[in-house]
Order: C-alpha cells, then structure tokens, then sequence
C-alpha cells in the first residue's frame, strides 16, 4: 500500500487556447503538511480541482488516499476536506445550517467537532450568509471542511480574509489536526505561512512545477540584496554569484557605503519565478 497521500502524475488541462496545467507530477507523504506555491493564475486552483473530480483533465493520474480520482470520487470526498479560495453558499442559509449541510452530504454526524470548531473560531452560527464578512464566510467553509476530521485536507488559500488572530487560530487547528494523522495540502502565495508551517512544498510557474523540496532547501540561495552609496546617490539590486566576483566588479567606483543582506523569501521566490521565464 502507498504511504502517499497524494500522487499526481502528468496532469494536464487546458481551457481551450488558454493554458491551465501541464504534466504536473506531486507525491504528498501521509502525514505531511505541503505547500503548494505559486502567484495568482499559476495553476494552483486548476490542479485543486482537477484532484477533487471538478473538472476533467485530458492527461494524467490522480490517486488520492490510494484512490483513483475519477472512478472513487464519492468515496474520496468523505475522507477529504476542501477549503476553496472563494467561500461560496446558498443564499438564505444561516451558518449553522450550511455547516450542518455539509456534514449530511458527507453522512456523517459530527456536531460535537463542529460546535468546538465554531467556538474556537467565533462563528456566529444564527446569522444568515448573506450577512457575514469575507473573513467570517471564511471561517463557516473552515469549519465545513475540518469538522467530520478528515484524513486529507485540502486548502487553496485558506488565509486571505482572515485577520492575524484568526489566521493564528486557524494554523493552530491545522498542527492539532496534523498531529492526529491527517495530510494537508496547503495552496498558497504567502510564502512567510508555507516556511513557517510547512515542511516540503512544489513551485508552480505558468502551469507547470518548476521545483519540488523541502522548504529548508528551497529557502536556500545564493542570491543577496545589495544596497549601495555612490556619489550620494542610492542604488539597490539582487546579485547571484560569488563575494569575489562582486568586489571586483565593484572595485574602482566611488562607494561611500555597502549593505549585503539575504534576500526577503518573497525576492527568493519572486527570483525562482523569473529564473523560469528566462
């Protein structure tokens, strides 16, 4: 039996002309909590949908759970949770009634996880969903996606929206979870959360994944930021290369200061996307 959670292999999906994801290939370990990274339009939605049976792929292989994402949909879904990125319900439901709608499509009874999930989170559930905030719908689809305790987790930018104590709030909830066995697959472009909660991680660029590691080997680099006074004005760039080679070029020139810091895990990444696109 696989002790892979998740196995994509050489998915591909296009919109017509337009492109989604191409022979995209992932294994996620039971147990992992993964991130899967990348800038808006990357593919990350695509490759979440295509795993949960929302959309036919023309190519490729997804097993889910040991499942096949095609041909065992309904059973994956009962041990799976989805968080999309947009929390979207019918309109004149409260918030109780969509969570407890959520569970009776799964045929499950878990009130006793849901009422602690919304307490912890502070979700009002008398309140129609019409009425509540961004962060506050956010909150309803994390409680409909955790609450039957689901040996996957599947969550496509679970964080926007929420304010800084929620966001605490709610990767405490995901260790709580991780530590009880279950695998999470976390989509994102914050990358400072994907460093901090997550130890392996794929980069998606235009589609396609362009590295997959651990999140310690992907931070690693040798770029820098250099910062530098000449003639009094300013000047600012990232540099890949040795210390040597940049002294030397540097010899020679009118430098009142120099600052050579590591770069920001934005610039890293941002320096991973571009790299790409050479």
């Amino acid at each position: 039996m696989s002790s892979n959670a998740i196995e994509i292999k050489q998915l591909t999906k296009s919109y017509g002309k337009h492109r989604g994801v191409e022979e995209v290939s992932l294994n996620v370990a039971e147990g992992d909590i993964f991130g899967f990274l990348g800038p808006n339009g990357a593919g990350k939605s695509t490759t979440i949908r295509s795993m949960l049976g929302m959309l036919r792929f023309e190519q490729g292989e997804i097993i889910l759970l040991g499942m096949d994402s095609r041909k065992q949909q309904k059973e994956i879904l009962k041990y799976t949770g989805y968080m999309p990125s947009e929390a979207a319900f019918y309109p004149g439901m409260r918030a109780r009634d969509v969570i407890r709608f959520a569970a009776e499509a799964r045929e499950v009874e878990c009130s006793e996880e849901a009422n602690r999930l919304c307490e912890l989170l502070e979700v009002d559930g008398a309140k129609k969903v019409e009425e509540l905030s961004l962060g506050n719908r956010k909150k309803v689809s994390i409680v409909c996606a955790m609450q039957h305790c689901p040996r996957l987790l599947i969550l496509d930018e679970p964080t926007s929206g929420l304010d800084p104590l929620m966001q605490e709030a709610f990767f405490k909830l995901l260790l709580e979870y991780n530590s009880r066995g279950t695998t999470v697959f976390l989509s994102s472009h914050v990358l400072s959360e994907v460093q901090r909660y997550c130890k392996n991680a794929a980069i998606i660029r235009q589609g396609r994944i362009i590295r997959t590691d651990t999140v310690e080997n992907l931070s690693k680099s040798n770029l820098r930021r250099v910062k530098l006074w000449e003639d009094g004005q300013e000047q600012e760039f990232t540099y890949t290369g040795s210390m040597k080679e940049l002294i030397g070029q540097l010899a020679g020139r009118n430098i009142e200061d120099l600052l050579i810091q590591e770069p920001t895990l934005d610039e890293l990444f941002m320096h991973y996307y571009e790299k790409e696109g050479d």
